[in-house]
């Protein structure tokens, strides 16, 4: 995690290609919500103008300079994008009659900043057109915000589902975590969030979701928008499940989606994810070389900044691709020489020509976790050995641990000889176990604070900084102290019935449903559709088009009746037939998710 003083730190190609194209800037670079708070600041960031402190890895602050600049910038004739206004980038391409918006940011509020800074110096060209390349909420959450008729929507098979996924149903405790992941409660400035490798942060404006309309099933599928022919590349289980990359022929521009980008990537997030296949990563990147590089002048993708020139493209292109590959062999490699996830992540190096690239260095993903998390794809989360079968949980295992230490204090001394002497990682440890034993001991949290951020300050992955920052700053003050993260509350209208009936059954507390039977018929008027509902031994189940018989109760609605319902707005215009009580009793067993669980503490 430390700097690596080889890096090429005189070589400025990558700040050539990020102040290229540009066109204007929105000033002040502050959006906010109707209410006018404030959702996006990049402006907060202009402190990265200068050189980097000591509390800054150097490679890490190079990187967010990069990741700061913000504006306006023409990509290819007729393409263009708005850059560092969230974490994301949009990108827009002129048609006949308007505008086709590529990813439209996390919120309403930034996407209808980007899109006016684009007419600002385009004209007032229509939306015609939206394009979602994957499934992560940074790349449709703000479609509210620049469409608000009807327009066709592509986006790859499976989008929605996965979507529903990732943001719904681990929604809390994923955005919990994302809280450290983007580092959205710490305050911009050298001590604090410098950014997260990938973009500086996430806005935190209102999410809103539409379901797409044309789906990209296979490669090779074309499709024309406004006039604009579109080929693309359905590369499912790569950077997300339900992902794309595709080319603009006429204009020779390939959008690489967040498949390759000017970092290494995640293989697991820090915040949360399904795992991805680094394997089939590589393959389909190495397929974009061979279907398109000899049709592109210019690569762009949803983050950071485009590459120019044939020669330029295979080699990013190629070196991502190898990026992955290494990791993937090299981890199954030592894993069939009985290395177990952490033993391999300690002896992975990449090859010196990867090393020295900017675009492969880990200021988002990191060799490290990306290691662990290949080993879990194969192996899962037990490494064999039986001591790890059934260890107990964090509390009693420290309460042990520090029993066997010699009690809270002898375990503190220690751990300042450990952090005196420069071994953060043993100390942050040892002061963890003291923490969960006996949370309220001051002294063992303001040291471990202490460590956090030592280690962050030191950090060259932006998510592991924002990890570690974020744990000094809730040991010192608790839970929930600065922003609050972006919710994904907006996403319910585009959920199918079944996916709302899903969100329902996993609040659903399994031991105080024990005893409790149900069963709840759902007729819906605008889909014509019934689907039953049954609880019994404390699982909620539900299927469409039960064959006829007796339900404890009989609900006639509609689909926005029902989110009305979920959302605590009580039954008006909702025919019941049977016991009323019955959905009462239902609602009476759903726990509320808790946006603020203790991470660092117990």
């Amino acid at each position: 995690m430390g700097q690596n003083t080889a890096l090429p730190f005189e070589d400025r190609t990558d700040f050539e290609d990020a102040d290229r194209g540009m066109i204007g800037a929105l000033e002040p670079c502050v959006v906010k919500d109707a209410d006018g708070r404030v959702v996006w600041n990049n402006d907060a960031f202009g402190f990265l103008r200068g050189e980097a402190p000591d509390t800054a890895n150097p490679s890490l602050w190079r990187q967010s300079q990069l990741c700061a600049r913000h504006g306006l910038y023409e990509v290819a004739d007729g393409v263009y994008q708005v850059r560092g206004l969230d974490i994301s980038n949009m990108t827009l391409v002129e048609g006949r009659r308007g505008v086709i918006v590529i990813d439209p940011l996390v919120s309403t509020e930034t996407a209808a900043a980007a899109l006016s800074l684009y007419r600002r110096h385009r004209g007032g060209r229509p939306v015609t057109g939206v394009i979602y390349t994957h499934s992560h909420i940074d790349h449709f959450g703000g479609v509210e915000g620049v469409v608000s008729d009807e327009v066709p929507i592509l986006a790859p098979e499976g989008f929605l589902e996965h979507a529903v996924v990732e943001n719904v149903y681990a929604g809390t405790a994923m955005l919990r975590r994302s809280t450290y992941h983007a580092g959205t409660s710490l305050e911009a400035g050298p001590r604090g969030l410098i950014g997260t490798g990938l973009g500086q942060t996430g806005s935190t404006g209102t999410v809103s979701l539409l379901p797409p309309t044309v789906d990209i099933t296979h490669t090779g599928q074309e499709e024309t928008l406004d006039g604009v022919r579109i080929v693309f590349q359905s590369t499912p289980d790569t950077e997300a499940p339900s992902e794309m990359n595709f080319l603009f022929p006429e204009r020779r521009a390939l959008c690489m989606a967040e498949n390759a980008t000017h970092n290494l990537h995640n293989i697991l997030t820090l915040r949360g994810a399904v795992v991805r296949d680094a394997r089939i990563w590589s393959r389909y990147l190495n397929q974009a070389i061979t279907l398109f590089a000899a049709d592109a002048d210019v690569a762009f993708a949803s983050h950071h900044w485009p590459t120019w020139g044939r020669d330029r493209i295979v080699r990013f292109l190629g070196q991502q691709r190898d990026l992955y590959a290494y990791l993937h062999d090299q981890t199954l490699r030592m894993l069939n020489q009985g290395w177990t996830g952490s033993e391999i992540a300690e002896r992975m190096q990449l090859p010196p020509a990867l090393e020295r690239a900017w675009h492969a260095r880990g200021y988002y993903g990191s060799v490290s976790h990306n290691a662990k998390a290949i080993y879990q794809r194969y192996l899962g989360w037990f490494d064999g050995n039986p001591a790890h079968l059934w260890q107990h949980p964090p509390v009693e295992a420290a309460k042990r641990y520090v029993e066997c230490m010699g009690g809270v204090d002898a375990v503190v001394s220690r751990a300042r000889s450990y952090a005196d002497a420069g071994d953060l990682r043993f100390a942050a440890e040892l002061l963890n176990h003291a923490v969960f034993a006996e949370p309220e001991r001051g002294e063992a949290k303001e040291l471990l604070a202490d460590v956090y951020q030592r280690l962050g300050f030191g950090a060259e992955n932006g998510t592991w900084r924002n990890f570690y920052l974020t744990g000094a700053q809730e040991l010192r003050h608790g839970p929930g102290a600065g922003a609050t993260p972006v919710s994904a509350a907006g996403m319910a209208a585009a959920l199918t019935v079944e996916q709302l009936f899903d969100s329902v059954a996993i609040r659903v507390n399994g031991p105080r449903a024990w005893d409790q039977t149900l069963t709840i018929d759902w007729s819906f008027t605008d889909e014509k559709r019934t689907w039953r509902m049954t609880l019994s031994n404390g699982a909620l189940v539900h299927w469409p088009d039960p064959a006829p018989g007796d339900a404890d109760l009989a609900l006639t609605l509609s689909r926005p009746q029902l989110l009305g319902l979920l959302a605590g707005k009580g039954m008006d215009g909702i025919q019941t037939s049977g016991d009323p009580a019955t959905l009462q009793r239902l609602l009476g067993l759903l726990d509320q998710p808790d946006l603020d669980f203790a991470i660092v503490t117990p």
